[in-house]
């Protein structure tokens, strides 16, 4: 698989480190597109996370609308956004298209492809509510970052990879998760 990580400056950089963390390891991963909002380098470093580096990982300039995700006829088969903030859920929403990010999802939406959408932030206005509707109705998957508590999480690793888990089933990558009943 191909996938793109969009990391925005929305808050829970952990789930980002989380998913490149998973997505390096993965055999059924051939490349991941980075690619980080204006902001979020700022947000990742004040939350004290550390971007996991692998020769799987190819960083996109937000600025680069030449690169690869722009077009669909590179063929990524899915997009995560990861945390999402909701200004970024609103400009996909409204089909603007001005960064490498807002592209790339407008690409994965009119290609049909997976794009999901981990969305950080509370309490939702209806203006969010709205542009999130709209996303899933044009084939985008909403995932907030809401962490479950079935599995008696001991630590904030444990808690934040109950959501990771979730993004990685979304994308159809096998792997170790929780599940209810075991």
């Amino acid at each position: 698989m191909k996938i793109i990580v969009a990391i925005t400056a929305a808050s829970g950089a952990i789930y980002a480190r989380q998913l490149l963390e998973k997505l390096a390891t993965s055999e059924e991963v051939e490349r991941v597109a980075v690619i980080y909002s204006s902001n979020a380098r700022a947000v990742v470093a004040h939350e004290g996370e550390r971007m996991p580096q692998s020769p799987k990982f190819e960083e996109y300039g937000n600025d680069n609308m030449f690169a690869s995700p722009a077009s669909g006829s590179a063929q990524w088969d899915a997009m995560v956004v990861v945390p999402s903030s909701v200004g970024t859920v609103g400009r996909v929403a409204s089909g603007v298209s001005q960064t490498l990010i807002e592209r790339a999802a407008d690409v994965m939406l009119k290609e049909r492809r997976r794009l999901i959408f981990v969305v950080r932030e509370t309490p939702y206005s209806l203006i969010h509510l709205r542009n999130m509707t709209a996303l899933t109705e044009a084939g985008a998957v909403i995932l907030p970052a809401t962490p479950s508590f079935y599995s008696l999480p001991q630590d904030i690793e444990a808690v934040c990879q109950s959501v990771t888990e979730r993004v990685t089933a979304m994308l159809g990558l096998s792997g170790e998760r929780y599940e209810w009943g075991k």
